[in-house]
C-alpha cells in the first residue's frame, strides 16, 4: 500500500476541478493501492465553507473521502513546533507547514 497524505489541493481539483487535472485527483483518489492520511487542518481548510454555503454536494463529496482516512495525524504541540520549524526553515505558509508535519507525523513525506 502507498501512504499517502490526502492535501486540500487534491481534494478540491477532485470536487471542482476541470479536466484533466480533476480526472488526476479522482484517479489518486480511486487508487487502491493507496490508503489514505490525513489531519484535522485538511478537515477545517476544506469543509467550513462548503458547509457555509450550502453546497451540499462539495460537503458529501468532502466526508466521504475524509470517511476514507485510516490514519489522522493528532494536533499536538510537538507537531505545531515543528510546523513552526519547517515554515521557518523552508519558508511555507503556516497552513502548508501544518500539512507537512502532519505527513511527516504519518509516516507518509518522504525527503
Amino acid at each position: 500500500m502507498i501512504r499517502t497524505y490526502l492535501d486540500a489541493g487534491v481534494l478540491i481539483a477532485a470536487a471542482r476541478g476541470e479536466a484533466p487535472i480533476a480526472i488526476r485527483a479522482l484517479e489518486i483518489l480511486d487508487d487502491p493501492n493507496r490508503e489514505f492520511v490525513s489531519s484535522i487542518f485538511l478537515k477545517l481548510e476544506v469543509l467550513p465553507k462548503a458547509v457555509y454555503f450550502k453546497n451540499s454536494a462539495e460537503t458529501e463529496f468532502y466526508e466521504a473521502v475524509l470517511d476514507s482516512v485510516i490514519y489522522w495525524a493528532d494536533s499536538t504541540d510537538s507537531l505545531v513546533e515543528q510546523a513552526y520549524k519547517d515554515a521557518c526553515a523552508f519558508g511555507l505558509a503556516a497552513l502548508d507547514a501544518l500539512h507537512v508535519a502532519a505527513a511527516a507525523s504519518q509516516g507518509s513525506l518522504t525527503c
